[in-house]
């Protein structure tokens, strides 16, 4: 019996490792490559972004992997707004806001090799920022696009609108009223930007912060999915031999978890009636039900320490929510609970490097997640810069 089993076993082995070289060998030779991926941001007064894509996508092989009928590209979240088409090529759009974000687009033609296709469209984004970082006062956008686990990409270009930005990352030019971004991708390469506004530059509401930990994750290209099922099949191969051979198991206590608790209170008071078409608010609205104008007054995050006496309610409150505050029916308290799990302690005589990853992802970030016709994924990352404005259109007369 144990002889069969071997037996068994070893040809499953077999079957995977030649299963998983023929994965490996279709997955070398690229089917596509994006020529150019540009990408215009502006931030509108409510502090959305209108993101304009342009790419000129190349099919390189469509004999065994098909003609390009419609591809997908990798979107912020799944906050949008609205989205819609900007080339004649395109004849139909969608979004896919589940676990994923992306725009999927649909030609009015099946694209073959040497084809490129060039096409546009447009998506207005929320929750893209986060406020009082990296400091107190100060508002952050970090924005990844897109990327394609399979797909080079011979030119990213960024171009954010420069109005009113305080820093950002280095690496960029200012042309035109835009700083501009512009750089190579390998196939599963990445890009990260970061755009600082003061806190007043635009209307900034703390409820749309984007989560930092939203648990979001990108769709896996075939290779991926390939290498986990490979991976998967190991395991149970493995576990298999080890049940037939070893008798038992000794118990281990379960390693506990700790968390660290994050509450943050903060005092918003609202307009009675809008600021622009003087509509009453809707009660649990942040925003005119009439004509989309921000009912808030004003915003004020409430410290645990030295709290003044008018606030010191608000610390009662410590679950998640949005409640009435005060004496006042247009002031309120939200509360927003950030639980992170506290890291263990580690062997100091080795090391390792942290790679924040995964689309709106489990670290603290909300950027791109991933998405191509054919692969995709994306990632997240953050570093600090201080490069002033000032700074960049001193160098860039000089250099003119």
């Amino acid at each position: 019996m144990k002889n069969k089993l071997k037996m068994l076993l070893f040809g499953l082995l077999v079957m995977v490792l030649f299963w998983r070289a023929d994965v490996s060998a279709s997955a070398a030779t690229p089917t596509d490559k994006i020529i150019n991926y540009v990408i215009t941001v502006d931030v509108q007064d409510d502090a959305t972004l209108v993101l304009n894509y342009h790419i000129d996508w190349k099919v390189l092989e469509s004999k065994n992997a098909g003609a390009v009928s419609w591809v997908q590209v990798g979107t912020p979240n799944k906050h949008y707004i609205s989205y819609k088409k900007m080339s004649d090529n395109i004849v139909s759009m969608s979004m896919t806001t589940g676990s994923e974000s992306k725009a999927k687009i649909y030609f009015n033609k099946s694209y073959e090799a040497p084809e490129v296709i060039s096409f546009d469209f447009q998506v207005v984004q929320d929750y893209t920022y986060q406020m009082n970082s990296p400091a107190s006062g100060q508002t952050k956008f970090t924005f990844t696009p897109g990327w394609f686990s399979e797909i080079a990409v011979e030119n990213l270009t960024i171009r954010w609108n420069a109005d009113q930005v305080d820093s950002w990352s280095e690496g960029c030019i200012l042309e035109d009223g835009y700083l501009n971004w512009s750089t190579s991708l390998k196939a599963d390469e990445k890009y990260t930007i970061h755009v600082i506004y003061p806190n007043d530059a635009f209307q900034f509401d703390p409820s749309k912060m984007y989560e930092e930990s939203s648990g979001e994750t990108s769709e896996m290209s075939d290779a991926t999915a390939g290498a986990i099922a490979f991976f998967v099949i190991l395991a149970v191969i493995i576990f298999i031999c080890a049940m037939t051979s070893i008798a038992g198991y000794s118990s281990q206590a379960k390693l506990g978890v700790t968390y660290d608790t994050k509450i943050t209170r903060t005092k918003i008071e609202y307009y009675p009636v809008c600021q622009g078409c003087g509509g009453e608010r809707t009660e649990g609205m942040d925003k005119c039900a009439h004509c989309g104008r921000s009912m808030i007054k004003s915003t004020e995050v409430i410290q645990e320490t030295k709290t003044p006496k008018q606030d010191q309610e608000a610390l009662k409150y410590s679950t998640e929510g949005t409640y009435h505050y005060g004496s006042s029916p247009h002031t309120y308290v939200r509360v927003n609970v950030i639980r992170t799990p506290r890291p263990r302690p580690v062997n100091t005589t080795h090391h390792s490097s942290c790679a924040h990853s995964s689309c709106a992802c489990a670290c603290a970030c909300a950027c791109a997640c991933a998405g191509g016709g054919r692969a995709g994924c994306s990632t997240k990352d953050f570093y600090n810069t201080d490069l002033k404005l000032r700074m960049l259109e001193r160098l860039t007369k000089t250099r003119k």
